[in-house]
């Protein structure tokens, strides 16, 4: 028996024999240098197996449509999009026409270079878009090498597929009757593999480096999506203990579709919202699943991770539209782009800073750049008609800034207006409160806000001076530091006092340990995984707000992060045993 730990992407249990599925990424290319003569040729060559290769993504995106919904097929309308990318398609041209490269080198030089600028990238959002780059360009070398490839259509029992690399294309065609989980060696949450995944409701752990490695085929294996483990040939006694996980799962499946209706109410009646954050357009889908009450943080980092250029206003404008169509009514908020620090620059902006996460990024990066700020700002504006869309500013330090960004977006609104173009009145702007200084003036920002967002991931970094992603000092980025408490208290009374709303969008949102706490201190709104919306309502339809508020007024005048700690677990225990133990 062994243990493997990945990425959880999909909760729940399967338990089945291991179908090893070894199928390399790529074929072998073969490389040579074109006579002058044939590159006519060699660029008919690749312009053909353009066009065969889209009917065939038209052909998925078709079926994705069919089987899921628009927005998963949204997943193969951008690998088609891709694929007849002009800029992709001149530099592969320029390659055989003036390098005298072979067409089949050409594509392969591209996406290998793409793909090595991703895989190098801090942020783990830039290396989930390998596998489209991986998906789109394998099907034109599959097409021009005549190569067969293995159909998973044709699993006819019940298996764990265990694999290097799936592309969307393989969960899409794959006989979903008979694959109970999906084990991979790579890949993580945003990517397109994982989010057909969870469409599809199949328990998978990615990111497991070398399971391909050490499970053999027809291995016993128990996997658990929410956990993030895969167990090879389990002793009797744990498989017992998965089986009867399993049906405590299936349970639990129950509870939550009943929750769905329910409002996110305490026993005494206090309300509060329930949103999701998304990464992209095809998790709307799982948001509306769960009952959410809209997207409280739409990252529109995504569209703007193309190597080699900048986020275009059409591919912008179709994406927010696609979300705010699915969402009807319900409110989305779009962050306005937050790259720089952890989270990659595209390479036409490299910085090359010392110290990144203090540096030139979010809106300092967006002022700094105005037209591409108006740009994304007029794409949402466009949109903003389908739907109710409000902007969201991150990392405001100050008045200075947030009064910067509300003159871009009434001189975009005033473009827009004067060209003829459509836009919902009365759009919101509200901030997120991630620097300690933002909160300490939080009754300056609330004069000019239409709502707080408190991004609690950075703003534990900055009140801490921890760098969460170093791994020797990450033990001390604590939500439950009075300090940061404090800060979160300070911003929320801010924002009543001024009759605005405030949500938290940082994974405090989702911790259930927080949630009495969080009542407690009058957040209004949370913010969270798709995935954490059942639980967290759980907890808030299990409490009264006076028993909150009298935890919170504990917690803030706590001692340490782990005295708090220990108070959020005994108070847990106490008023919700049923949820007092969410690891």
């Amino acid at each position: 028996m062994k243990t493997l730990s990945g990425i959880p992407i999909s909760s729940g249990i399967a338990i089945a024999k291991a179908f090893l599925y070894v199928e390399s990424d790529f074929p072998e290319i073969p490389r040579y240098t074109i006579k002058k003569s044939q590159v006519e040729l060699e660029t008919k060559r690749f312009h053909d197996a353009v066009k065969r290769s889209a009917l065939e993504m038209k052909r998925l995106r078709d079926r994705a449509e069919q089987e899921m919904s628009k927005n998963q097929a949204g997943i193969f309308t951008a690998h088609l999009m891709m694929l007849e990318d002009p800029f992709l398609q001149e530099e592969i041209i320029n390659s055989i026409e003036k390098e005298l490269m072979n067409t089949e080198w050409a594509v392969w030089n591209l996406a290998h270079n793409l793909m090595q600028t991703m895989n190098s990238s801090p942020d783990p959002v830039f290396r989930d878009r390998v596998v489209d780059i991986t998906e789109v360009s394998k099907r034109l070398l599959d097409d021009l090498l005549s190569v067969t490839k293995i159909s998973l259509s044709n699993i006819d029992e019940e298996v764990i597929l265990v694999a290097h690399n799936l592309l969307p294309s393989d969960i899409l065609t794959m006989n979903k009757t008979f694959v109970k989980g999906i084990v991979m060696d790579m890949g993580g949450g945003t990517s397109h593999t994982a989010i057909l995944a969870r469409a599809f409701n199949i328990p998978s752990v990615l990111g497991l480096s070398t399971a391909t490695l050490e499970i053999a085929q027809g291995d016993i294996l128990a996997l658990d999506g929410s956990a993030g483990e895969v167990i090879i040939n389990p002793e009797k006694a744990v498989l017992s203990k998965y089986q009867k996980i399993a049906r405590a799962n299936s349970k639990r499946q129950g509870r939550d579709l009943e929750l769905k209706s329910l409002p996110a109410e305490t026993l005494d009646g206090r309300r509060v919202s329930l949103k999701a954050n998304i990464e992209i357009p095809e998790e709307v889908e799982q948001a509306l699943k769960v009952g959410v009450e809209g997207i409280g943080l739409y990252r529109s980092e995504f569209l703007f991770l193309t190597p080699g250029k900048a986020a275009e206003e059409e591919s912008q404008y179709e994406a927010y539209s696609s979300v705010l169509k699915a969402m009807g009514n319900l409110p989305v908020t779009i962050r306005t782009v937050d790259i720089g620090g952890d989270k990659v620059l595209p390479d036409y902006y490299s910085a090359g800073e010392k110290n990144p996460l203090l540096g030139w990024r979010a809106i300092r990066f967006s002022l700094s750049q105005p037209e591409l700020l108006k740009t994304q700002l007029r794409a949402i504006l466009r949109a903003s008609p389908l739907g109710n869309v409000r902007v969201m500013f991150p990392l405001i330090s100050g008045v200075e800034e947030l009064e910067q960004a509300l003159a871009l977006l009434e001189e975009v609104k005033a473009e827009c207006l004067g060209k003829g173009i459509a836009i919902a009145p009365g759009v919101e702007a509200g901030i997120m409160i991630e620097v300690p200084s933002a909160a300490v003036i939080a009754d300056l920002l609330a004069e000019k806000s239409g709502f707080f967002s408190i991004g609690t991931n950075d703003l534990i970094q900055y009140t801490l001076a921890v760098d969460r992603g170093n791994e020797k000092v990450n033990y001390l980025a604590q939500p439950y530091h009075p300090g940061v408490l404090r800060l979160i208290k300070t911003a929320i009374d801010a924002a009543h006092k001024k009759g605005i709303k405030a949500a938290i969008c940082g994974e405090m949102a989702g911790d259930l340990r927080c949630t009495a706490l969080l009542l407690g201190l009058g957040l209004d709104e949370f913010s969270m995984s798709a995935s954490s919306i059942s639980r967290i309502k759980q907890v808030i339809r299990s409490v009264k707000m006076e028993d909150c508020k009298a935890l919170a007024e504990k917690a803030l005048n706590g001692v340490s992060s782990k005295a708090n700690a220990g108070l959020l677990k005994s108070w847990m225990a106490c008023y919700v045993p049923s949820l007092s133990s969410p690891d």
